[in-house]
């Protein structure tokens, strides 16, 4: 090993465990997706006083100056009584005319964390590393993740089948195991995580935080309007359609807005070209018409600040963990049993002494 890969091996593990950290020590290892026309200032300013993280989603700013406002306004709301760092969500698609823009607000900003969207992180790694701030890329795939790795990333995130909005395709335990054949870094889950017991069971599978989006699409502080949260609240998941009709990459939306839309089964099915140019939050029936929503949805019931819905999270939370301490000591003695009984030379440890 060349003494230069050496040291960039060395760098690597250092960011790993420093963004490792900003998850350990806040109230939970939370997340709180970037939704587009969902997340707002307000949102991101309470999921940090609430200890979790936040993330706004750059393009929810209807232009550049309004995005200058937001995140102008996330920042001082932060710093003035927040418990957990606050990151955006940027769309690095080549398509997408805001990036440059948008960056430039980056490096005024700061945010701790930048997670990137719709194609390479690599457009920002060195910007973020050059203020001491960490990169996260969103990847639906083992391949995706694979060249997010090779391009520099600090963590990512891994968005698998049920997420709301951009949807992945593969089922959690087996995405995490490829990824983690090739990736020792930090890892989140994104993908129908909608209590504190599946935030814990993330975890234990091989995550190191869990993303939740729908989850907090309701909470009163989000953008979506009163109809759409009501919706919410009286939906589940058999009420969700996955289509590409909308972006052209494959979502879940709550079936009523695609019919209000006018969007037929066959549109449903069709497939439509990438495209993020333009005012994207305006375009033909954009998503502030047609409503996506994760197979959580269920577990959306009420319309309630966001501080009550992560304090309900850190309950149940803890309560995973105080179970799993009683099953551990339960299981073990049952397998000691089991093993001096059946197994040929096996002594049970309380036997042996």
């Amino acid at each position: 090993m060349t003494h230069q890969v050496h040291q960039n091996a060395m760098q690597q593990k250092t960011t790993s465990h420093r963004l490792r950290e900003l998850f350990a020590e806040a109230r939970m290892p939370v997340m709180a997706a970037p939704m587009f026309l969902v997340s707002s200032p307000e949102l991101v300013v309470a999921s940090s006083r609430a200890g979790i993280v936040g993330t706004f989603a750059a393009p929810n700013a209807r232009n550049v100056e309004a995005l200058d406002d937001a995140l102008s306004s996330i920042s001082t709301g932060v710093a003035q009584g927040g418990t957990a760092p606050w990151a955006l969500n940027m769309i690095v698609h080549s398509s997408y005319d805001r990036f440059d823009a948008e960056l430039e607000l980056v490096l005024r900003y700061q945010p701790k964390i930048v997670t990137t969207a719709l194609g390479s992180p690599r457009r920002v790694l060195e910007h973020v590393h050059g203020y001491g701030g960490f990169v996260m890329a969103d990847v639906a795939t083992p391949g995706m993740a694979r060249k997010a790795v090779d391009a520099g990333v600090d963590g990512l995130i891994l968005v698998c089948a049920g997420a709301g909005g951009h949807t992945g395709t593969y089922h959690p335990f087996s995405f995490i195991d490829e990824v983690r054949q090739f990736w020792n870094g930090p890892i989140g889950l994104a993908g129908a995580i909608s209590t504190g017991a599946h935030v814990r069971a993330a975890q234990q599978i091989g995550a190191d935080f869990a993303v939740l989006g729908t989850r907090f699409i309701a909470a009163e502080e989000s953008m979506a309007p009163a109809a759409y949260r009501d919706m919410l609240v009286k939906s589940s998941m058999e009420d969700l359609v996955a289509s590409k009709a909308v972006s052209g990459v494959l979502a879940n939306w709550l079936r009523p807005t695609l019919d209000r839309a006018g969007l037929s089964d066959t549109e449903v099915s069709e497939k439509k070209q990438i495209d993020f140019s333009g005012d994207i939050s305006t375009a033909p029936k954009a998503w502030k018409d047609v409503w996506s929503a994760g197979h959580g949805v269920g577990a959306v019931t009420a319309v309630e600040p966001l501080s009550a819905i992560v304090s309900r999270l850190a309950q149940e939370f803890s309560g995973s963990l105080a179970a799993e301490g009683e099953a551990i000591k339960r299981l073990g003695t049952q397998l000691e049993t089991w093993e001096a009984a059946h197994v040929p030379g096996m002594v049970s440890q309380g036997a042996a002494q």
